[in-house]
């Protein structure tokens, strides 16, 4: 039995196993406080080995580095404290502990003395790790060598805890404002964040990350911390809002409710508000402001005027009375259609294609058609006229050297187009009350004919004046 008492303690009060593999091994404090409990004791030396490696029984891999202070710890009065000498014994894993000023010092009962061995690196394998201990004493019996063990405990390793805490140093942002991510959690994992797009390794020494790009919608972000021994992995997420978010494409199923929307770009604000009974186009100054479409399938347009896509296109204008064609620089316009199904027209002309192109005006008292460009009385062509009546100075055939009527006071002349005379008229049939003529004859040259005298009428034969024959089934006369 030794003259002194020996203790360990460890902080933390259980010290774990190092976890092969991990980047970082376990490390802890190592006390082995020494007492007396008993009467004097004068002390000249104590040796203290620490088992060294990996192993079950093993405290460290590594021979740390010990300290050591006495205390003379006086009831009643002040407690004094001095450090002893500790020597690493070459190449063993042995410490040799001596009084400060070398030879034998007074152990009295009730003091202390503490060895320390600080930040050491605990061994692979869990386990009891014993010291053992070997002290040097004299007393009235003489001097003595005596043995004890201490022993301390290493437990598994745990698994490392969880990451923890991942969140922005903003909930919300602008655009362009930096966003910076952080967490907390152990540097034994492989980090990365997942993005939208894209990832980003980050350093196990590393607890905060700020994007390159600022983002421009809400966005959630992914931590990810993998255990590189056993590839057990943890996720955080976290999500950032953007004040006035950026949207390449934007699919809802039940419907979007916003009072207007706008154009992203600059130069290119235009809006789009609604309306209790619609909606509203404004340009980038807040005026009226255009829509452009392939094309417009509607029930009906309300519109004051409607014009081609250039500022000197035509443009139709919706008056009272109707609507109003002009052209670019505002005068009257010109239809142009295929047809024209219409219950009215009201105009003042109608002309063909052509400029040179007959035309009919429409005067009071009817129509008129007129040739080309001027004023010039024009030709009526139609295969047939239903008329009521014509009124006209004469009529001709077809060809110009066909023959003519005309309309005089007293009736109506036929003439040949070589000269005024009077002509013949060719009929089937003819029923007249009064006909007044000089001569009638047959329907050729060679015919006779008949001449009509003041005192009566002579039947002449063939060409000449040669008195000719009156063929009758009945002759009533006086005389």
């Amino acid at each position: 039995m030794t003259a002194l008492t020996y203790t360990v303690f460890t902080d933390p009060a259980s010290v774990e196993a190092s976890a092969a593999g991990r980047r970082s091994k376990s490390t802890g404090t190592v006390y082995l406080v020494i007492t007396n409990t008993a009467r004097r004791t004068d002390w000249s030396r104590i040796e203290v080995r620490v088992p060294v490696g990996d192993g079950v029984g093993d405290l460290t891999p590594n021979l740390p580095e010990m300290k050591g202070k006495y205390t003379d710890n006086r009831w009643g009065t002040q407690a004094t404290t001095q450090e002893v000498k500790v020597d690493p014994q070459r190449d063993t894993n042995v410490f040799e502990v001596t009084p400060k000023s070398g030879g034998v010092a007074s152990f009295k009962p009730g003091d202390y003395l503490v060895l320390t061995m600080e930040n050491v690196t605990i061994a692979a394998t869990a386990g009891p790790a014993v010291l053992t201990v070997r002290e040097k004493t004299e007393d009235d019996d003489g001097e003595h060598t005596r043995y004890t063990s201490v022993a301390l405990v290493k437990t598994a390793p745990k698994e490392i805890p969880a990451p923890r805490d991942f969140h922005p140093d903003k909930g919300m942002v602008g655009a362009g404002e930096n966003l910076t991510l952080s967490w907390e959690g152990s540097p034994e994992f492989d980090y990365k964040i997942l993005f939208p797009g894209g990832q980003k390794d980050i350093s196990s020494d590393t607890r905060t990350w700020t994007p390159p790009d600022a983002p421009k919608r809400a966005t959630t972000y992914t931590l990810v911390a993998t255990d590189p021994v056993t590839q057990k992995q943890h996720f955080l997420t976290t999500t950032v809002q953007v004040r006035f978010p950026v949207l390449e494409t934007l699919t809802a199923t039940t419907g979007i409710d916003t009072p207007w929307v706008q154009g992203a770009a600059d130069g290119k604000k235009g809006r789009v508000t609604f309306t209790g009974t619609g909606v509203e186009i404004s340009d980038n100054s807040g005026g009226r402001g255009a829509v452009t479409a392939d094309r417009a399938d509607l029930n009906g347009v309300n519109t004051g005027w409607v014009q081609g896509r250039s500022a000197d296109d035509g443009k139709i204008t919706f008056p009272k009375d109707g609507l109003d064609v002009r052209n670019g620089s505002g005068a009257w316009g010109t239809v142009h259609a295929d047809k024209a199904d219409l219950n009215g027209i009201n105009t003042e002309w109608v002309q063909g294609r052509s400029t040179d192109d007959g035309w009919i005006g429409f005067s009071k008292d009817g129509l008129d058609v007129r040739k080309g460009a001027g004023h010039a009385w024009g030709t009526v062509h139609a295969d047939k006229a239903d008329l009521n009546g014509i009124n006209t100075e004469w009529v001709q055939g077809r060809s110009a050297d066909d023959g003519w009527i005309t309309f005089p006071v007293e009736g109506l002349k036929v003439h040949r187009k070589d000269d005024s005379h009077l002509t013949h008229l060719d009929v089937g049939y003819a029923t007249h009350d009064i006909v007044k003529t000089r001569i009638v004859r047959g329907l050729t040259d060679g015919e006779g004919w008949i001449s009509f005298r003041k005192e009566g009428l002579n039947i002449r034969r063939g060409q000449g004046t040669e008195r000719g024959t009156l063929f009758a089934a009945k002759t009533e006369l006086k005389e």
